[in-house]
This record gives structure tokens, sequence and C-alpha cells, in this order.
């Protein structure tokens, strides 16, 4: 295998500070309230991820827009800055960088959903411009199940200045929820040129395995990999990394979605440090 180097990312935020709310007897609640209610509760979760030496670290902003925050009485720009305070603060001096966590919204874009492309657009650039107002230089747009809706949020972050990672989520049959191919996915965001383009969640490390590999035959950016621990079969973090280590030779990103803390992210540490 050549050498290379990778950047390791963090594990999972969402899944990771839920666990990390029942053991502390704090309710569950979106996680993205917690920049806000418990803001220690996501400063413990990053410096973890620290210690574990991933390279780069998440704000907690993934599930946060103006359909999630209205709800519950909440500004989306202020949300974001504060999750953005809370990383950086934590990251200080460590020499390691922040990216913005933004999803897919929980509206379909017409015509199959209500949402549209107007709308759309409005609330990234929302979210976009209060990451960048922050101090925020990436945005990773993760979970996209919509290439549509990819398009448009990442016109968006663009727009604002950041650099940008893509990463769509599959289903069995190498197709996204919206019946995206990885080879339509490609040629959609090749000419925005992001900073790197994949998948995450998905149904674990080896079905994403497969699919990272179908990316590296349509595309020749960056590879970005996050896959889960597991649906069906929850792996062990020795298990993790041991069947995504194939992908060592064609990745650039590479870290973790639900189901992986800390430890998982450290047993990737040290796989990833074996290979200098």
């Amino acid at each position: 295998m050549e050498q290379k180097n990778i950047v390791l990312l963090d594990g999972s935020c969402g899944s990771a500070l839920w666990n990390m709310a029942d053991r502390e007897g704090i309710a569950r609640e979106p996680v993205w309230k917690y920049n806000i209610s418990h803001p220690e509760l996501v400063s413990e979760l990053v410096r973890s991820y620290i210690e574990a030496g991933a390279d780069m670290l998440q704000t907690d902003t993934f599930s946060l827009n103006r359909f999630s925050a209205e709800k519950e009485g909440f500004s989306v720009p202020e949300t974001v800055r504060a999750a953005a305070a809370i990383a950086l603060d934590t990251a200080k001096g460590t020499g390691k960088k922040v990216y913005l966590s933004s999803g897919p919204l929980p509206l379909l874009l017409a015509p199959y959903g209500k949402l549209s492309a107007e709308e759309c657009r409005e609330s990234y650039d929302e979210i976009f411009a209060a990451a960048a107002s922050a101090g925020i230089e990436t945005a990773a747009l993760e979970t996209f199940m919509d290439i549509r809706m990819m398009e448009i949020a990442a016109r968006s972050a663009i727009d604002h200045g950041l650099q940008l990672f893509c990463s769509m989520t599959f289903e069995k049959r190498h197709r996204t929820l919206m019946g995206d191919t990885v080879e339509k996915i490609c040629n959609t965001l090749a000419p925005l040129h992001p900073a790197a383009i994949g998948m995450n969640c998905s149904y674990g490390p080896v079905g994403g395995l497969e699919i990272i590999r179908e990316f590296r035959e349509h595309t020749d950016l960056p590879l970005y990999f996050k896959p889960n621990a597991g649906m069906e079969t929850t792996y062990t973090k020795e298990q993790f990394v041991e069947e995504i280590r194939p992908a060592f030779d064609s990745v650039s990103y590479i870290g973790g979605c639900c189901g992986t803390e800390a430890d998982y992210i450290a047993c990737l540490r040290q796989a990833l440090d074996a290979l200098r």
C-alpha cells in the first residue's frame, strides 16, 4: 500500500451526545439544543475526539436548520454561532481544525414535497452565513439523500466562502433514497470542485467500502468516508477498523458515523499511524 497522508475525522455526534446525556441524567432532546442548554456536554465530546487523535472536529449542527429550530423556538444563527464557539474554543491551541456539519432538510424538494428550491437555498444561506461569521472555514454536507438538495446546499456553502466536503448516504442497492447513483453524484458535483466527496452513515463499513470503491471509479476528487458502525450488526472498534482498512489506499478523509465514539477514532488513529 502506498503511503499517503489521510486526514482523520471524528466519529458520531448525535448518538454520542445522547449516550453522554444518558450517563449524566440529562434528558434527550434534539442534540443541537445542547449547544445552548448544555455546552459543557458538547465541549466534552469535542475534547474526547481531540484526545483520540482526530485531525478535524465537527460542530454540533448536523440537524440544525430553520425548520427544526423554529419548532423549538430557537434562532439558527445564534445556535450555529454557539456551536462554532464551543468547538473552536475547545480546539484552541491543539492545531486541530473545526468543520461545520450540516445535513439535509427535513422536507422533500418539489415535486416530491412542498419545499421549493428558493426556500431550500434560503435555509442553507442562513446556516452558512452564521458559520462563516463565526470563523468556520469548512462545511461538511453529510447524509444527503437527494443530489438536487446537495447541489443547492453546496452552492450556498461555496458562495459563503467555505471549503466543501460533500457526502451522501446510500441504500444497499448502491443508490440514495431518491435514486441517485454514484456516477450521477460525481457528475453533478465535479463542476463545483469540492475539497472531497464520498459517503457517510449508510449500512456499515463493509457496505460503505463497496460504495467508496464505486466513487473511485467515477472521480479523481479526494474521497470522504465516514461509515457507521453497522445497522443489522454492530461492529466493535477493532472490527470496524479492520473492515475499513482497505479504504486507506483510496480515501483522503476518514472517520466514523453513528455508533462510533472516541474509542473507535483512537483505534483508527493507531491503524493510520502504523502506515507511517
